[in-house]
């Protein structure tokens, strides 16, 4: 008996080894018929499979910590009694603008989409200004669909950054990666909500790092990439393969208004530190060495025998200066700062910027030849900019916002020494001036007198009659022109 069970048994084994063979085989035939017909080795497809899936993982973990943010503002728009025809800029042209503002003002309410990033669990939300920017109201909408009030804890206009928060605890929180270690072709995540389309993800690498002079910001260190940005993405994440924040995302460069292939996020680190410094003073505080620097080139190199065409050259030194103080000299090419390379004047602003008040900094310069290190205590930036002028006046000039010509600003919009005067930081939709001048330009002078600071412009605006036109002398795009503004 028991030996007839063990054939039974064995027969049974023998006859399931039997099927698995064919059943593999068949498998194998089919696999390979497979990948005849579709070109694709089995390798491939094991391979972008297992891709996929991480990229999935990856997506899913980092998706709830993105929030969208609903913004309602008030705004208020003249009305034209002829219609819309008489705003149209051919047409003012022509006319002066004598037709153009003769309506009543009207209040509208005007709503936004954009999105944030959750970088605490009690409920504090990294997005951009922009977004946020003159909101009566901040709705903050979860991943899960939850909606909370959001509320502004501070804004930097320079770096267009914002902190919100929600009154919530437990959130699902990304953890901030260390946006210097990005290299060019790395592989990131782009995850908002454009176009309303909340939980939107977009795959695409690093195209470049450390890009300025874009126009956005006063501060800019951008991060290129070829995700997908589109409009409602402003605030969102830009995520590393580990699941890493390392920037948020804030612009597009786009001639259609829709997306074109190059996006620009804010570097984690910068961003981290703007909230940091908001979440504890109310405010950014941010360091200041007290030189005008400028990039080095071939040509200022071999005239100054610097055999380095990377650093950023010493244009001019602040009397009373951290610098001064330290023992820089025109002349000077800033090769080092606390440590790290410094490629060019723009990236020397940023790691100046970045440090905290009264900390020593060691900063690697080349003097006539000669590598020295100087030891420097770093101030504080708001210690060196002379507050703006005021820019309520009953005349022509209402409405425009002026600041006094700091090295700082001359620095960063590129105006030469011999350029004097004051820079416009803002000028008012209702104001007269709306349409003539323009952020960062220099007003020289007012009615033919010299302008040199803040004082000069208020002694000289408080003078001019309520329908006085003004001539304005105006340093603009590398050259000079005349403008007149009429109340």
């Amino acid at each position: 008996m028991k030996k007839r069970n063990l054939m039974i048994a064995l027969t049974l084994v023998t006859a399931g080894i039997i099927i698995g063979f064919i059943l593999t085989a068949d498998l194998g035939i089919q696999q390979v018929n497979y990948a005849e017909e579709t070109n694709i080795s089995p390798d491939a497809a094991n391979f972008l499979d297992k891709f996929s899936g991480y990229l999935s993982e990856v997506a899913e973990a980092v998706k709830p910590s993105v929030v969208n943010i609903s913004t309602t503002k008030t705004v208020t728009m003249q009305q034209s009694p002829f219609g819309d025809l008489f705003d149209d800029p051919f047409f003012r042209r022509f006319f002066d603008d004598q037709f153009g503002h003769q309506g009543q003002k009207r209040k509208y309410k005007s709503s936004a989409l954009g999105s944030g990033v959750i970088v605490t669990e009690d409920g504090y939300i990294l997005t951009n200004n922009h977004v946020v920017k003159d909101a009566d109201d901040i709705k903050v909408i979860l991943g899960d669909k939850r909606e909370f009030k959001g509320k502004v804890i501070g804004t930097d206009p320079k770096s267009d950054l914002a902190v919100v928060r929600i009154d919530a605890k437990g959130l699902p929180s990304i953890k901030i990666g260390d946006s210097d270690k990005l290299k060019a072709g790395e592989m990131v995540i782009a995850i908002g909500n454009p176009f309303a389309l909340s939980q939107t993800i977009t795959m695409g690498i690093v195209s470049a790092v450390g890009r300025s002079n874009v126009g956005i910001a006063d501060y800019e260190d951008f991060i290129q990439t070829d995700a997908a940005i589109n409009p409602g993405n402003s605030g969102g994440a830009l995520v590393s393969t580990d699941g890493e924040l390392i920037g948020i995302n804030t612009a597009i460069f786009s001639k259609s208004g829709g997306y074109m292939g190059i996006g620009f996020a804010i570097p984690s680190n910068m961003a981290k530190s703007v909230m940091d410094s908001i979440i504890k003073h109310g405010k950014v505080i941010r360091g200041w060495l007290g030189v005008s620097i400028q990039n080095m080139t071939p040509d200022l190199a071999k005239k100054f025998g610097i055999k380095e065409e990377k650093g950023a050259l010493v244009a001019d030194v602040v009397e009373g200066s951290p610098a001064e103080k330290a023992g820089f000299k025109r002349g000077d090419l800033i090769t080092g700062y606390d440590g790290k390379t410094v490629d060019d004047s723009t990236a020397l602003r940023n790691m100046v910027a970045g440090t905290l008040p009264d900390k020593q900094v060691k900063v690697d310069v080349i003097r006539e030849g000669v590598k020295k290190t100087l030891t420097v205590t770093i101030g504080k930036l708001s210690e060196a900019v002379v507050a703006a002028a005021k820019s309520e006046y009953s005349n022509a000039m209402k409405g425009v916002h002026v600041q006094d010509l700091n090295p700082e600003i001359r620095m960063s919009l590129d105006i030469p020494q011999k350029v004097e005067g004051v820079v416009v930081t803002n000028v008012e939709p209702e104001s007269p001036a709306v349409e003539v001048l323009k952020r960062n330009d220099v007003i020289q002078e007012i009615n033919k007198k010299a302008i040199r600071s803040t004082k000069d412009y208020e002694k000289t605006v408080s003078k001019i009659g309520a329908k006085d036109t003004v001539l304005i002398l105006v340093y603009r795009g590398g050259g000079y022109i005349y403008i007149t503004i009429k109340p």
